[in-house]
């Protein structure tokens, strides 16, 4: 592992164990060329995975993207951060488990908005807002009119 701080290929662990999501390793190393201590995660990956774009584009999946968007949608909602994280794996692992490499993306916003609409719904509607590409205010009203029980649009 590189250190951060000079560079250096001859890291040091100090400490391992398992971190608080109990899906990862948490691991505190040094670096006896500067001295600098830090800190490490590692992961379980089941398999390399590949987005295939709307447009037919190809990229890796990229977890940190995934987290970044949950967690703008989740931003300012009374949720624990121990759980975002938890929906997180739990999203990463089905996607994993799902048995193919190449994932539409629009599967897997799907399964994003499925976990979502569980913990919040109004983080689900920020992230469908983007998702759906909602580009007026009536979009808003119609998607939050399909969410509410006992009601049925206009025809």
């Amino acid at each position: 592992m590189r250190c951060p701080f000079c560079g250096s290929i001859d890291t040091q662990v100090k400490d391992s164990r398992p971190a608080e999501d109990h899906v990862s390793i948490r691991r505190r190393r040094f670096c006896p060329a500067c001295g600098g201590r830090f800190t490490t995660y590692e992961r379980v990956q089941l398999r390399d995975l590949v987005v295939i774009k709307s447009t037919g584009r190809r990229e890796d999946f990229d977890r940190d993207k995934l987290e970044r968007s949950i967690r703008i949608s989740m931003q300012k909602r009374p949720v624990d951060p121990e759980r975002i994280d938890q929906m997180i794996s739990g999203i990463v692992r089905r996607l994993e488990s799902m048995g193919e490499t190449d994932i539409p993306s629009a599967r897997i916003g799907e399964i994003v908005m499925e976990a979502l609409a569980r913990i919040d719904t109004v983080a689900y509607v920020r992230f469908a807002s983007v998702y759906k590409n909602f580009q007026a205010a009536d979009d808003f009203e119609d998607f939050v009119h399909e969410l509410r029980p006992g009601t049925q649009q206009d025809e």
